[in-house]
């Protein structure tokens, strides 16, 4: 099958300019993540000081006069459970505002500012990148799909096609949720990983746009591969909210400790860390259950082309030892039997097993899933 050199040269110069949406994509994302601390004067300090003793009026009339009950839970991100959070469930309706009424010294950790005129700004760096990303993954997805016309096949045949389509996989993962949770605070560190991709699959793991090797021309390629890429896309979201919970776990544990922030202060318009571990794990629970169809699937189209589901080559091997790692994750967070930084840490493990997997067993280990096309 000849190749169709004029849409291979359009889907490059696609991908070439979806990285450098990505890049302005980035850059806007860390002006509204890292945009500079403001400074309370003592009008504002008076003005905030006016408010606090309000409010606190406030909620003790409240207690006189509404049905509620509250409970304490006692931790913090590193002592398992909720980071100091206060749950007030009222009995006249939902329990729906934990994590989100709590307001301390370093912000209001809601992600969604105090209201002024600098956060208002910061948001429109936000609402900026978040439209750059999604042109970008548009440019994105067309390349991806000029890549397979050109060579007449599914675009994923080799580790270059693979990067590209998994990372375009975690972009629309994540704008996917933002329809369902405001995760704009996560923009930098997703494009930025994007934007990594782009540069490994088009320079280290650059291979030429070319037919299929006949070991891979099966139907099942159709099933095992679009939810391996599935997998790695949602599990990839999930480890950049594991890192971020992290981070804002150690600001919590700062402030609760009475100790300046430090460098950790561009986090305090963040959710707090257990709700940033919540999204985290719906993800993760998502993506191994995916992933879990992914080793079914190979191990039945290894039986099919070399009659055998199972033959401990390196590929199967490290398949099964995320596989391993992720199960252990979700099920030390359905237990809590551990504390959630470590929890954390366990899902960043699962990560580090996946691209371990994509890259040093795909490009140094001699195996029957010697595909990598480099």
């Amino acid at each position: 099958m000849e190749v169709n050199v004029t849409l291979a040269s359009w889907s490059m110069l696609l991908i070439y300019s979806a990285g450098a949406v990505y890049a302005l994509a980035f850059i806007v994302y860390a002006f509204d993540l890292f945009g500079g601390k403001k400074k309370r004067t003592g009008k504002a300090a008076g003005s905030a000081g006016a408010s606090a003793g309000a409010a606190k009026g406030s909620v003790k009339g409240a207690k006189r006069t509404a049905r509620t009950r509250t409970s304490a839970e006692v931790g913090s991100a590193d002592e398992g459970g909720a980071v100091g959070t206060l749950v007030q469930e009222n009995l006249d309706g939902p329990a729906d505002r934990v994590y989100s009424n709590r307001v301390d010294d370093a912000g209001d950790g809601s992600g969604h500012g105090d209201g002024s005129a600098a956060d208002a700004k910061r948001r429109v760096f936000a609402n900026v990148g978040t439209s750059l990303t999604v042109l970008a993954l548009l440019l994105h997805i067309a390349s991806i799909v000029t890549r397979g016309l050109s060579v007449m096949r599914a675009p994923w045949g080799n580790m270059m096609e693979y990067a590209l389509i998994a990372s375009a996989v975690a972009g629309v993962v994540y704008v996917v949720t933002l329809r369902y949770k405001d995760v704009r605070y996560l923009g930098t560190f997703v494009t930025g990983f994007l934007l990594v991709s782009i540069g490994l699959a088009t320079t280290v793991f650059y291979t030429p746009a070319a037919p299929l090797v006949p070991a891979l021309q099966s139907y099942w390629i159709l099933i095992h591969v679009p939810i391996a890429i599935l997998s790695t896309g949602l599990l990839t979201v999930s480890a950049a909210l594991a890192t971020v919970q992290l981070l804002q776990g150690a600001r919590e544990k700062r402030v609760a400790a009475g100790r300046d922030a430090g460098w950790l202060s561009f986090l305090e318009r963040m959710p707090r860390a257990a709700s940033i571990e919540a999204v985290s794990y719906r993800l993760a629970a998502v993506g191994f259950i995916t992933w879990t169809f992914t080793v079914i699937a190979g191990a039945i189209w290894a039986e099919v082309a070399w009659g055998r589901y199972w033959g401990w080559d390196a590929k199967e091997i490290w398949s099964f030892v995320i596989w391993v790692v992720y199960a252990a994750y979700l099920h030390s967070r359905a237990t809590r039997g551990l504390r959630l930084t470590t929890i954390a840490w366990l899902n960043l493990i699962g990560f580090i097993t996946i691209i371990f997997n994509f890259t040093v067993v795909n490009v140094y280990f001699n195996g029957l899933h010697s595909y990598s096309g480099l």
